[in-house]
Formats: structure tokens, sequence, C-alpha cells
């Protein structure tokens, strides 16, 4: 522990671990209750969607991740941090945009919102005062996205993007990619599926896109947010993931 700058008192660990563990439960909330008003469906979304479309989707999608982390990375040469409520208004428009062609626009749309989440997810990192650039910073950037997805996200069973993380090289990041994008493949989905519902497209896009996006800022800021407490509290990054995890994750009921 740094003399200079003292651990914090474990009152102010519980405090800032029940912030938190409240982000995460709020994540989803907002973005359901607006595909719920266009008439989105949360469940068999994916099932709508053309076979050929179904089955490449997972190549689409590591296609996608790879061309994000290239497109995100190289945009902060141009543009600094953008606000969390830009991003998501940016995504917002480019789903209106994506929805209004049906699946064929959806589609050229996906690999661009896929960088601006990424994106979205790299400002988040960079407010908890961890720099992208970082081979480390960006495989947690990543590792964001093996969040199960607001459609699906259900307190307690969705922690898997916490893991501890291994030692990262360039191999082990585009390892993670493969990893990650059959569940990221499965929430765009469900995405590209909503867009495609008639007449509505373009306001499902814009839903969609919004939950997305303030889905994955959620995420990004447990995962770093945990990730910055640790050092802070001179801890193990693993205990306080488990502290974190008992917080969140709902206790099975004692039978009498």
């Amino acid at each position: 522990m740094d003399v200079l700058n003292p651990a914090l008192p474990p009152q102010d660990v519980d405090t800032r671990l029940e912030a938190l563990a409240q982000r995460y439960a709020r994540a989803a909330g907002p973005g359901i209750q607006l595909l719920n008003l266009i008439g989105g469906q949360a469940e068999g979304l994916v099932d709508q969607l053309p076979v050929p479309v179904r089955d490449a989707l997972g190549a689409r999608t590591e296609d996608a991740l790879r061309l994000a982390m290239q497109a995100a990375h190289g945009s902060r040469g141009l543009v600094d941090g953008q606000a969390g409520w830009f991003n998501r208004a940016l995504t917002t428009a480019m789903g209106a945009a994506g929805g209004i062609g049906g699946l064929p626009t959806a589609l050229a749309e996906l690999p661009v919102t896929t960088t601006v989440l990424l994106r979205a997810i790299q400002d988040v990192a960079v407010e908890h005062g961890f720099d992208p650039a970082e081979e480390g910073v960006q495989y947690d950037c990543i590792q964001v996205f093996a969040a199960a997805g607001p459609l699906d996200h259900d307190d307690g069973a969705d922690l898997g993007f916490l893991g501890v993380r291994v030692t990262v090289t360039g191999p082990a990041l585009q390892q993670l990619i493969k990893s990650v994008a059959p569940r990221l493949a499965t929430a765009l989905g469900q995405k590209l599926a909503a867009q495609t519902v008639p007449i509505l497209g373009a306001a499902a896009g814009a839903a969609t896109n919004y939950t997305y996006t303030s889905y994955y800022q959620q995420m990004a800021h447990v995962h770093f947010g945990l990730r910055r407490l640790a050092i802070e509290a001179d801890l193990d990054r693993a205990e306080i993931v488990q502290r974190f995890r008992a917080r969140v994750t709902p206790q099975p009921l004692n039978k009498m």
C-alpha cells in the first residue's frame, strides 16, 4: 500500500460497491420499456431472422468486432473523449437510419454501431482513469461485450464479463474476440430482428440502439469501476468482484 495514498476505509468500499450494484440493476430497465412501447418482442427475436442471416451472424459479428477495435481506437486520435449522451444520441440516429430500409440497411449499419459501442466503452474506461491504448484495457473493453445484452439482462445471471483477466497479449485479445462474438451475435441478432419490424423499423432501430448503448455503457462503468475500486482500496480484484457478486446475485430462499 502507498503510504501517501492510503487505501479506502471499509465503509467507503461498501458505499462504492452498493452504487455499482445499483447501476448494474438499472442497466436495461428504460430500454426494455422503450421496446415494449413500440411493440418489440424480447424473446425469440433471433428466430425471426432469415436462416442465411442467422447462420452468418457469428462471423459478421466477429468481423465487426475486429474492425471496431481498429476504428474505435484510431478515432481517438481525431476526436477525444465523447460524452455518454453523445454516443447514445449517435447510435440512436444510426439505428433509426438502419431500420428505415429493413434488414439490408440494418445489416449495413451493424459494424458502424459496433464501432460506436466500443468507442463508448473506451470513453467509460477513460472516465475511470484507464488508457485505451494499453492492451490490457483494450482486452477489458472487448470483455464488456461478454455481458448477455439488454434483452437478456437478469440481475446476478450476467456476470461472466467480470472474470479475472489473464496475461494479455495480442493473441489473447484475438482469442477473446472469438469467444465474445457468439454472445454479442445473439444480442445483435435481437437488435436486427427488431429493426425489421414492418413500418416501425426506424423507431425500433432507434430504440434498440439507445437501449444497447445505455446498457453497454452501464456494464463498462461496472467493469472499470470495480477495477478502479480494487486499486484504490488496495484489495485483490477477485475479492472485489466476489463481494460485488454477492450484492447482485439473488440468494436462494431457505426452505422450511
